[in-house]
C-alpha cells in the first residue's frame, strides 16, 4: 500500500551521448523508447513505481533542453514538480534541492532517488524491494539497493556488504563501505567474494535525513540551499535560478554516502536491472533472429551475424558483416563495431570541439 509521504525523485539531467545519433540534447536518452518498447524510458521509469509513488507525488530535476517534452510525455505529474537546474551540478546539489522542497511541502516527506533511464525486467519484484528501502529510511537511516552483479562489471561502483549477507531478504543491513569503479583484476575478486553489489545510484532517504547528512558532510553547498524560501514562495525559482550554480559539483556518493555512517542497504537479487548504458546494451535487451541479429527495422541479412539496427521504417539489407552497430536518423548516419558502443559518446566530444549545434 501507498504511504502518503513517500515521493519519488527522478533524476532526468543526462544528456545519454553513446545513444548517439538518437539521442540529442532536446531527445536526450531518457525520453526516447530504447529498450522499453512503445514508451519512453522515464515513462516507464513513473509506470513501475505508480503503485508505490503515484504520479502526483514524482518529481523530476532535468535541464532546460529536455523539460518541455518530459512534461508532454507525462500528463499526470504535475508540470511544476518538473523542474530545468539552471546548471548542471551532479547529484549532491540535485538532492539537495528537492529534499529543500519536499521539506518545505511535508516535513514528513520521504523519497526514493530513481535513475530516469534504466531498465527494469521485474517490476514486481523491484518493488518489494523497494518497499523494504523505504522501511529503513522510515528509521533515519539511508538506504540503498545493492544490485547483484551478473560480471565483473568496471564501469559500476560497487557496494560492500558484511560477508555472509543473504541476498534477496526484504531486509537492510549495515553497508561496510562504497567501493569506486575498479580495474578489471578487482571486479573479478568482486564478483567472487559474493558480498559486493552494483551501485545502481538508487537511494531511499527522509528529505530531513539527508539535508542533516548535507550540512554535516557539504555544507558549503547546505548553507546555500537552505537560504532558498520555501517551494510555495514567488521567489522561489528566481532563487534558484541564483543559488544553484554556487553549489558544488560533486555527487552524493562522494559528497555524504561514502562518509556517512548510517547507511543501509538491500543485497538485491535479480530484478531484470539494466542501466541500458549503450547501443550494446540495447542489442543485448531486444530479441535476435537465427543469426543473433537485432533489428528494429525490417531487415534483410546475408552471412551477417551479432548485428544492432535501427533505421526507421527503411529496408536494411547487411551482407557480410559482423557485429555492427547501424542507426540510421534523417541528418546522420553511425556505423560502429559493437564491441566499441561505450566509445558513441567521443563522437559527441568531436562534434562540440567542431561547434556543430545541429547535430547536438
Amino acid at each position: 500500500m501507498a504511504k502518503s509521504n513517500y515521493y519519488g525523485l527522478i533524476l532526468a539531467g543526462g544528456r545519454g551521448t553513446r545513444f548517439w545519433p538518437r539521442s540529442r540534447k532536446r531527445t536526450a536518452k531518457q525520453v526516447l523508447n530504447i529498450g522499453t518498447g512503445e514508451i519512453s524510458l522515464i515513462q516507464a521509469t513513473v509506470e513501475r513505481l505508480a503503485p508505490l509513488i503515484p504520479a502526483e507525488r514524482i518529481w523530476i530535476l532535468t535541464n532546460d533542453f529536455v523539460r518541455d517534452e518530459i512534461v508532454r510525455q507525462l500528463p499526470n505529474v504535475p508540470a511544476h514538480q518538473i523542474i530545468a537546474e539552471p546548471a548542471q551540478r551532479n547529484t549532491a546539489p540535485a538532492i539537495g534541492l528537492a529534499a529543500h522542497i519536499l521539506d518545505s511541502i511535508d516535513p514528513d516527506a520521504i523519497f526514493g532517488v530513481f535513475p530516469s533511464d534504466h531498465v527494469i525486467g521485474n517490476p514486481k519484484r523491484y518493488l518489494s524491494l523497494v518497499r523494504a528501502a523505504f522501511r529503513a529510511a522510515e528509521k533515519d537511516m539511508i538506504s540503498v539497493l545493492g544490485v547483484s552483479p551478473r560480471w565483473p562489471e568496471t564501469g559500476y561502483g560497487y557496494i560492500e556488504f558484511p560477508k555472509g549477507t543473504p541476498e534477496g531478504k526484504l531486509e537492510t543491513v549495515p553497508v561496510k563501505r562504497f567501493r569506486e569503479k575498479p580495474e578489471l583484476k578487482e571486479a573479478k575478486k568482486f564478483v567472487n567474494a559474493g558480498h559486493f553489489y552494483w551501485n545502481a545510484g538508487m537511494f531511499f532517504w527522509k528529505a530531513a535525513t539527508i539535508l542533516d547528512g548535507l550540512r554535516l558532510h557539504l555544507p558549503k553547498t547546505a548553507t546555500l540551499l537552505g537560504s532558498l524560501p520555501p517551494f510555495s514562495d514567488k521567489n522561489f525559482a528566481a532563487r534558484v535560478a541564483d543559488v544553484f550554480p554556487l553549489c558544488e559539483n560533486i555527487s552524493i556518493d562522494y559528497a555524504v554516502l561514502q562518509r556517512a555512517d548510517n547507511v543501509v542497504g538491500v543485497a538485491c537479487d535479480d530484478f531484470g536491472w539494466n542501466d541500458v548504458g549503450s547501443w550494446h546494451a540495447v542489442y543485448e535487451l531486444l530479441p535476435k533472429d537465427a543469426s543473433r541479429n537485432a533489428s528494429r527495422s525490417e531487415l534483410i541479412g546475408s552471412n551477417s551475424t551479432g548485428n544492432y539496427v535501427d533505421c526507421g521504417k527503411k529496408v536494411v539489407a547487411l551482407l557480410g558483416v559482423n557485429d555492427l552497430i547501424v542507426v540510421d536518423t534523417p541528418d546522420a548516419l553511425l556505423i560502429a563495431d559493437r564491441s566499441r558502443a561505450q566509445e558513441v559518446g567521443d563522437i559527441v566530444k568531436n562534434l562540440e570541439r567542431q561547434h556543430r549545434e545541429e547535430l547536438l
